[in-house]
């Protein structure tokens, strides 16, 4: 492989002129004046929200980022009509969608995932430049997505399977299956602007719920290509799409208390406040995915060369910017030097450079105020402390800012508490393996963490505290969220709700059943409502 030292230089130099730029993967403006109400794309005349790229482009003024294009700006007026339009098309549970059957959502699902492979690079090209993840990643963002659509209408084939048939007990004669909840608020993070809200908004749609979908911050315009494809597979008023300021449009859609659930990824202290604007909290269902700071632990017995490698990729995959990301590394002292010191070589290797380069490992991060925030974590470390390991950790160009590796970290830290969430990697040194499981008891967060060591004993002294800490305890390897079909939740403030591609289903919908006494005329009556297929909830087929 190529020489990948990223200089003070090379840093420096890191944004082109557009000219360099291959055309492959130039972008014209897009100008949105549009949104998805009530089935239809409505012409949108009003004020617009202009969307940056952070990737900059040198000009008479210096380093300025790329206008992307514009969305609209709505109002809450526009909100409540989106809300209107979900109420209506649920109407109380009689609407269309909510009362098709299984088979009939699979087919529009089925429609909307064929429209959606038509925009793949499209979307793929505007994930790259409106939130700065590489091409590799981008397409397997959308790739992902996709199959996680494919595997939710499958589960959903399952779980079908599995109710259509009449159980028995006690004299009484019932079919069981799940219903819709309602209208769903999704609203989703700029990190993973398609993947991570799709894994809402594809099973709380497909489960017969209507969806109000608040497009992130970052990552909007990804999903204007899809707009049509929402249009052309779903019944009007099934999915509509809002813009704008959350804390304006969002405000009136939770105090009205016509929001069934509440499916948000974001901050614990948002989805809080959200909460309580509902006016009858009893009514509200929350399906959350929250704040993080996943620990590793690395111990003496651990394979150094593994733990390095994974916590490199756990810390730093998309800049570190991942709610499963290693956001606090401990390493017991005897190894501690050693770690650290190849650690730091393996993230002076990194290849800092723009979306589109080959073997790019480090991007300029969308937030504006991002590299101002981490440099201020930066300074607080050393002023406690703390020394920048790795040579240029820290460096800033505009909206790049390469990795630092933060040895030694301590809980007077702001590092050791609050979740970097960007190219930073706090080391901490321990003597005694409770110190670990100390900081998991006394965190707020309790989503993964990750245990390096090749001593069965030791491991198994870690998991036994831990998986009653966090949701999920990783051996020897970094933390994440897949393979989809395992459970994603969080303790503490992490989560509320389980996620998976089965967990998703069931967390959007409730069991339902229709009983009867078994006699030989109740008998009669349903088999007769079930073999003229006269109702949707009542039956027997078996879907392929």
């Amino acid at each position: 492989m190529e020489n990948l030292n990223a200089s003070q230089t090379t840093i420096d130099n890191l944004f082109v002129a557009e000219s360099q730029i291959p055309d492959q993967y130039k972008l014209e403006e897009i100008h949105q004046r549009e949104y998805l109400l009530n089935g239809k794309l409505v012409p949108w005349n009003g004020a617009v929200s202009e969307v940056f790229s952070p990737v900059c482009i040198p000009g008479a003024n210096g380093l300025q980022r790329k206008l992307l294009g514009t969305i609209p700006h709505t109002s809450p007026k526009e909100a409540m009509e989106a809300l209107d339009a979900a109420v209506a098309a649920y109407d109380e549970g009689q609407g269309e969608w909510p009362t098709m059957s299984v088979d009939g959502r699979i087919k529009c699902m089925q429609k909307f995932v064929y429209l959606m492979i038509g925009q793949r690079e499209l979307v793929i090209k505007l994930l790259m430049w409106e939130i700065g993840k590489s091409n590799p990643d981008a397409a397997k963002e959308f790739d992902r997505t996709v199959e996680y659509i494919n595997d939710t209408i499958d589960a959903l084939k399952d779980l079908d399977r599995q109710s259509s048939r009449f159980e028995e007990a006690e004299g009484v004669l019932a079919q069981i299956r799940r219903s819709p909840l309602g209208v769903v608020l999704s609203m989703g993070p700029f990190n993973y602007p398609l993947n991570e809200i799709f894994t809402t908004l594809i099973p709380a749609l497909i489960m017969g719920n209507t969806i109000l979908f608040k497009l992130p911050k970052y990552g909007v315009l990804a999903h204007y290509p899809l707009l049509q494809a929402f249009k052309e597979a779903f019944p009007a008023g099934t999915v509509n799409t809002l813009y704008g300021k959350g804390s304006e449009i969002v405000t009136p859609l939770m105090e009205s208390g016509k929001v069934s659930v509440l499916a948000f990824i974001g901050s614990s202290k948002v989805a809080n406040g959200l909460k309580k604007l509902h006016p009858k909290v009893n009514r509200l269902r929350s399906i959350l995915s929250l704040d993080a700071k996943n620990a590793a632990i690395v111990t003496n017995n651990a394979d150094i060369d593994v733990a390095v490698n994974e916590c490199l990729l756990g810390a730093l995959s998309f800049n570190g910017q991942r709610c499963t990301a290693l956001k606090l590394i401990f390493v017991q002292k005897g190894i501690a030097e050693n770690f650290v010191k190849k650690l730091s070589d393996a993230v002076a290797a990194l290849k800092p450079g723009l979306p589109w380069d080959k073997e790019v490992k480090i991007t300029p991060l969308p937030e504006f105020d991002k590299p101002a925030y981490l440099k201020a974590c930066l300074d607080d470390a050393v002023a406690n402390g703390a020394k920048i390991i790795n040579e240029n950790g820290g460096y800033t160009n505009n909206s790049f800012v390469f990795p630092a590796v933060v040895f030694p970290v301590n809980d007077q830290m702001r590092l050791y508490h609050e979740e970097q969430f960007g190219p930073i990697i706090p080391i901490v040194p321990f003597e005694s393996i409770e110190e670990p499981i100390d900081y998991q008891i006394n965190a707020p967060h309790g989503m993964q963490v990750s245990i390096f060591s090749n001593d069965a004993r030791e491991v198994s002294s870690l998991i036994d505290p831990f998986v009653n800490l966090v949701s999920r305890v990783n051996i020897n390897c970094q933390s994440q969220r897949g393979p989809d079909v395992f459970p994603f939740t969080g303790r503490k403030d992490s989560a509320e709700g389980t996620l998976s591609v089965s967990d998703a289903l069931r967390s959007f919908s409730i069991r339902s059943l229709v009983a009867t006494k078994a006699t030989d005329a109740n008998k009669q009556l349903l088999n007769t409502i079930v073999r003229d297929h006269d109702s949707n909830f009542l039956s027997t087929d078996y879907i392929f």
